[in-house]
């Protein structure tokens, strides 16, 4: 070990002398471009091998006997991952970074390199309806912020690592460079600035070359526009936009509820088997809810859905139209279902690919239905309106309009569905956006305060440790103290001014300030007479230490005007914030988030 930090130190040594720090990042981009697109290689590797796998030989013949126990399999082996190999929690892959990005000042894990890794193929590949997408960016993520970390490089430059590590993960995934860096933008609310572009760009390149060297010319989405745009078709896309949104508010009712249902499950064997049942009933009947289903989504994007309809355990024919779209509207409906379950059982994996399945099936229903009913001379192309359902799902369920705009425009080789695109969805994220504030990565961190936006001021408020503000050297004093206890025991042997009174519990019942005592102070004759019940006031305010953020602090010393304010921890008195410290660290946060790369 002191060998190989010697030959580190030697190296940055030499690079101080020699790179200087912009041309050093450019570097490190590439080179964590590279690494998240080996990350993303393997996942879908391993992800693919289990699938195959499980395609073949014996299991061929009784494949579908077999749907109802993989689910189970696939999250058991995943939570003995869990507990014997990483042992330590997870957490879900993007929510995770964004918790790294706001509050560990870009700091993950090391395990977070690989836990997804061992992790999410069993999942996914075992018939968990959720993607690798999430998985992927984390495992980028964390190669970034970790790489940034064995180079000492500031907050700054970390977050932004991360940052083109996402980029490259989604680059890797999709090969669409361009929207990979929207993507990342978006998401991860970073500044769009020359200083972060460049690295952002050849991170993304970097990553999607390595991908097409790794797996060819192979794609997620096959899909070739056949059908240019029609002017008339304009409503038709309007209404698209409108059921995308109550498809998006849908998704996410559901997953959260799903979520906090399985929340109050506390034994975690428990929910696997509870969730992975229900997971293996749902495959059991509709077998194109097993694993990604981007397979499913290629074939409605060729405009084909009857071999999907047909693979049912009913063996159903689609005779009519109506049986078409009931069918169709039974997988938008099952699959949220079949995702929320997968999360709330133990499983990791990501919402971009149900997210993808959903749409795409969304568009295909909504063409389908306009077909039928005749409603222009031509026919829509339901592969057109299954790409921009697409987009319309991403828009909705991610808030990340542009992301969807770009993703789909670039992997179509083309802008000829542009307008249709922007249509779809700017109504879906705004329709949505009126009813879900926050989307599925972001709504537990809004909550509690710790969500990056593009408001700096924000962010930096936000960054800030509430313990490194936190004074804790005042006497405690009690009720049932006398005036001379006090004088005696606390004041003269205290530099500050105010004074807790706690009860035996250690439970703030009230504050004293020296300001109110230094009148009667040298009284003797009150000594004896006066209590610390006398004289302690109420706080004007307390700052609760497990629920207010440190804008919500903030606030509270503004409407106050307060020097200084107790905050509770545990229903307990824990110490004091003054104002004065909380703004000097909030300069000094300020500085650092402002600071130019070094």
């Amino acid at each position: 070990m002191p060998k190989k930090k010697n030959i580190l130190n030697q190296f940055l040594i030499w690079k101080y002398k020699h790179i200087s720090p912009e041309n050093f990042l450019y570097i490190l981009s590439v080179v964590v471009g590279f690494l998240a697109g080996i990350g993303a290689v393997t996942l879908k590797n391993l992800t693919h091998f289990i699938f195959v796998s499980l395609e073949t030989g014996f299991i061929k013949e009784i494949h579908i006997g077999f749907y109802f126990i993989f689910p189970i399999i696939g999250l058991s082996l995943t939570l003995l991952v869990i507990k014997f190999i990483i042992r330590k929690k997870i957490g879900h892959g993007i929510p995770s970074t964004l918790y790294a990005i706001s509050k560990r000042e870009s700091i993950m894990y090391r395990y977070q390199m690989w836990a997804s890794i061992l992790t999410a193929p069993l999942t996914v590949g075992f018939g968990g309806s959720v993607g690798l997408e999430g998985p992927t960016v984390a495992t980028g993520s964390a190669l970034g912020s970790n790489f940034a970390r064995l180079f000492h490089l500031d907050q700054r430059s970390r977050t932004l690592l991360v940052g083109c590590a996402a980029a490259g993960a989604m680059s890797s995934i999709f090969k669409a460079p361009i929207a990979a860096i929207v993507f990342a933008v978006e998401i991860f609310s970073l500044e769009l600035t020359m200083i972060s572009m460049i690295p952002l760009l050849l991170a993304s390149i970097s990553a999607v070359i390595t991908s097409y060297l790794f797996l060819g010319d192979e794609v997620l989405l096959h899909f070739e526009i056949k059908d240019s745009f029609e002017l008339n078709d304009i409503g038709f896309y309007i209404l698209l936009g409108v059921g995308c949104s109550l498809i998006s508010i849908y998704f996410t009712k559901v997953y959260f509820w799903v979520h906090d249902f399985f929340k109050k499950i506390e034994n975690p064997w428990y929910k696997l088997l509870l969730g992975g049942s229900l997971i293996g009933v749902i495959v059991f009947f509709i077998p194109p809810l097993f694993g990604e289903g981007f397979e499913t989504i290629n074939a409605v994007l060729r405009g084909d859905a009857s071999h999907i309809l047909k693979n049912n355990i009913f063996n159903t024919n689609a005779d009519t139209i109506w049986m078409v779209v009931g069918l169709l509207i039974g997988l938008i409906i099952f699959k949220v279902i079949a995702m929320a379950l997968t999360f709330g059982a133990g499983g990791i994996g990501g919402v971009f690919a149900p997210t993808l399945f959903i749409g795409s099936v969304t568009g295909y229903v909504v063409a389908t239905i306009v077909n039928q009913f005749k409603m222009v001379s031509h026919t829509v192309s339901s592969s057109n309106f299954a790409m921009v359902g697409m987009a319309g799902l991403m828009a909705g369920v991610l808030h990340a309009p542009l992301t969807a705009i770009f993703l789909i425009a670039e992997i179509t080789g083309g802008y000829e569905l542009f307008v249709p695109l922007m249509i779809v969805s700017s109504i879906s994220f705004l329709v949505t956006k009126k009813f879900i504030p926050f989307n599925i990565y972001t709504a537990e961190l809004a909550k509690k305060g710790q969500l990056m936006t593009h408001d700096k001021d924000k962010n930096v408020l936000m960054m800030m440790d509430i313990d490194k503000v936190v004074e804790t050297d005042f006497i405690l004093t009690n009720p049932k103290m006398t005036l001379g206890q006090l004088v005696h025991k606390a004041i003269v042997k205290s530099k500050r001014n105010n004074f807790p009174v706690v009860n035996k519990h250690k439970e703030l019942v009230g504050v004293l300030h020296m300001d109110d005592i230094r009148p009667i102070m040298f009284n003797t004759e009150l000594y004896e007479t006066t209590f610390v019940s006398d004289l302690m006031t109420t706080p004007l305010d307390v700052i609760n230490y497990d629920q207010d953020s440190m804008e919500v602090i903030m606030d509270k010393f503004k409407i106050t005007s307060a020097w200084n304010l107790p905050i509770i921890k545990d229903g307990k008195y824990h110490g004091f914030i003054s104002k004065s410290r909380l703004l000097n660290a909030y300069r000094r946060k300020l500085i650092m988030a402002s600071d130019s790369i070094s």
